[in-house]
């Protein structure tokens, strides 16, 4: 499995495109799209047939995927930063603020 700068849950920075400068939490990875949902970014409109589910139909908005090299991870001072992977104390693979060198929970 490949690894990702950003995993589900990190908030994260677009960089690119119509949503540019916004910032949102992700909500689902797409590892084989390399893309990711983003919550209140890029947000669509999907029209959607009457259903058993949906007995009214009508037009949803909801999230669409967003490609990862458009995204930044926000470290926790609200600031964007690359990520890097180092080794803690105990010899486990951690990621990394490359700005602030602060350990990524």
């Amino acid at each position: 499995m490949a690894k990702f700068h950003i995993k589900k849950g990190d908030k994260v920075k677009v960089l690119a495109g119509e949503y540019k400068d916004q910032t949102g939490t992700v909500i689902e990875m797409l590892p084989a799209q390399n893309k990711a949902l983003v919550e209140g970014v890029n947000v669509v409109k999907k029209h959607m047939k009457p259903s058993a589910s949906n007995p009214q139909g009508g037009i949803t908005e909801k999230e669409a995927p967003i490609h990862l090299s458009n995204l930044m991870f926000v470290d926790s001072d609200g600031n964007a930063t690359r990520v890097g992977r180092k080794k803690d104390d105990n010899g486990k693979l951690v990621r990394y603020s490359k700005k602030t060198q602060e350990i990524i929970k």
